[in-house]
């Protein structure tokens, strides 16, 4: 018998398990609020969730009622039933029960198509499963009700906003305070809240999901788009930049209108249509068309730190993790088919390279042809065999996501894994034969004729935003010394020592970014005050290191590090500073 058949190691019964919750949620819900209507409520990779609507809010204690039925429920151990009805009787059924978000969904379905329903005791819910076989596998103190959201009715502003109650489930009481424990973590380590208060970023009403970087925020950014700078360099990169807006006409070229014009926003300039852009490959196309190029020039790699806009419905933006405007670091390398598998290999090996720098492990995901993908499949199977060679050469294990390749082609996924075991995904690689045969991409070969190259889209942090945002959580705000926007802050004990202080302060500027407070408060107060705003290193310098020539020494994590000479800790703080950035 497989031992992890029946446990959370099997992802078929994590689902069943979660998906099994969400119906007994349901069934709670409209028990204790029998007006309620159901609309969806499917497993998450966390747990599950379900969407009502009730005239009702859902406030945090009748969230504990509801659990408590749900409870209940568990030790009832109803049986799940499986059954069936043609689409017309499946309708009337649903309209009898009082439910027209079932109904909705079921006109959706072909006039042919058979109805599956689950029943346990009283409560029945239109649904395709899996589900167990019992309530009473789902253990009942191994539950939790999350929260609740709005949640417009199929993602569309259009249509009416519900309640999207959020919970999760475990098969052990152990399992779920763990969870409990890590969702509490990551609140305290929200980037929105830790933006906030170290005063590196917001997004404001005015323009939701239009993110706004303050000082201290840009100075992170800066440092990182240096740090990117270098690494790409060093990798044989050319850096270019493509406008902001073109024309509509290019966008149809590329494929984007066909498959993602819902997802974009337009403008007129004399007449004409025009897109911003929500990628920036088009204009990399242009980019390289601007010269005919020899096999002797390739591979061409070209580097972009590109702004998009992406127009995502309001209900999906959350803080800088899904945002409307953001920057992606993003490159398209050109090359022979005979440098495919090099380049490919290359790009994996940056990635790994700039992500060991931050700490982060990551899964890798091959993501396979699409449904709506362009191209011939032949050239598909070539371009998929070539990235699972790769990850095979470099020995990495990773996990197939069919069909949900870009619909020019198949591609890589990085998945980082933080601090406190989440994950997020952000690096992609992928191959593509059907933009250079679009734009007519073409370069010299050794017998003088005209061909296709073919070309890599890849980024390494993905969204320039998101990426601090998983970043301030990774660090939970107290990043590496490095990155810190203040890296030195200089306090005097007494005014007596404020003009060391500050001949400290000056000379550290050529070295770090270096602040003083000579606020009138006690030495204990601006130490606290340091702390709360994770600045790496304290010096607190009084009338002894005035005399000396030197300043006591705090840190951060470690607490009193002792007195120090000023030049010895210019050395320290300079060689840590090159050995966590290089």
């Amino acid at each position: 018998m497989d031992e992890k058949k029946y446990t959370f190691d099997n992802p078929e019964y994590k689902h069943s398990y979660r998906h099994t919750t969400s119906h007994i949620l349901a069934q709670a819900v409209k028990r204790l609020y029998p007006e309620t209507k159901l609309a969806i409520g499917p497993a998450i990779e966390d747990g599950f969730y379900y969407d009502f609507d009730s005239d009702i809010p859902f406030t945090p204690e009748m969230l504990e009622k509801i659990e408590a039925e749900m409870r209940k429920i568990c030790k009832e151990k109803l049986k799940l039933e499986y059954f069936e009805l043609p689409r017309e009787e499946a309708i009337k059924f649903m309209e009898e029960q009082g439910e027209p978000y079932k109904v909705e969904l079921i006109e959706d379905l072909p006039e042919d198509a058979v109805i599956s329903f689950y029943r346990q005791g009283e409560f029945v819910d239109l649904c395709a499963g899996p589900h167990l076989d019992s309530t009473g596998w789902v253990k009942g103190n191994a539950l939790k009700l999350t929260s609740c959201t709005g949640a417009y009715w199929r993602g569309d502003s259009k249509n009416k906003m519900l309640q999207r109650v959020y919970g999760t489930c475990f098969p052990t009481k152990n399992e779920l305070e763990e969870y409990l424990a890590r969702l509490e973590e990551a609140k305290k380590r929200d980037h929105r809240k830790l933006g906030r208060e170290l005063d590196l970023f917001a997004i404001y009403e005015e323009g939701p999901g239009f993110p706004f970087f303050f000082p201290k925020g840009m100075v992170l950014r800066t440092e990182l788009e240096a740090f990117w700078r270098k690494e790409h360099k060093k990798a044989g990169y050319e850096e270019i930049r493509t406008p902001l807006i073109l024309n509509e006409e290019l966008w149809h070229r590329s494929g984007h209108w066909d498959h993602y014009k819902d997802n974009m926003y337009f403008t007129k300039i004399d007449d004409e249509n025009y897109a911003i852009k929500p990628m920036n490959c088009p204009g990399g196309m242009l980019a390289y068309k601007r010269r005919m190029w020899s096999y002797k020039d390739l591979p061409l790699r070209m580097a972009e730190m590109g702004i998009v806009h992406r127009h995502e419905l309001s209900g999906a933006l959350h803080g800088l993790m899904r945002v409307r405007c953001f920057t992606q670091d993003d490159a398209h390398l050109y090359m022979t088919p005979e440098q495919v598998p090099q380049e490919i290999l290359g790009v994996i090996d940056l990635i790994d390279r700039i992500y060991k720098v931050f700490g982060f492990e990551y899964r890798v995901e091959l993501s396979t042809r699409p449904e709506d993908f362009m191209g011939e499949i032949a050239q598909w199977d070539i371009a998929e065999k070539a990235l699972e060679e790769a990850l095979i050469t470099r020995g990495i294990n990773y996990s197939i996501n069919p069909g949900d390749g870009a619909f020019y082609g198949p591609k890589i996924d990085f998945h980082l894994v933080d601090s406190i075991g989440r994950t997020w995904q952000c690096g992609t690689l992928q191959l593509d034969f059907q933009m250079p045969e679009r734009f007519e991409l073409e370069y010299i070969r050794p017998d003088g004729e005209k061909h296709r190259p073919v070309m890599i889209h890849r980024t390494v942090f993905g969204s320039m935003e998101r990426f601090i945002g998983i970043l301030t959580e990774h660090y939970a705000g107290a990043f590496p010394t490095w990155l810190a926007p203040v890296q030195v802050r200089v306090m005097p004990i007494t005014d007596r020592s404020r003009e060391y202080a500050r001949q400290v302060a000056d000379r550290l500027e050529d070295y770090v970014r270096v602040e003083t407070d000579f606020r009138n408060e006690k030495i204990g107060y601006k130490i606290r005050e340091a702390q709360v705003q994770k600045i790496p290193y304290m010096l607190i310098v009084g009338d002894k290191e005035a005399a000396e020539g030197t300043v006591s020494v705090r840190t951060l994590f470690g607490g009193d590090e002792g007195v120090m000479e000023l030049d010895t800790f210019i050395a320290k703080v300079t060689e840590e500073i090159e050995n966590l950035s290089d």
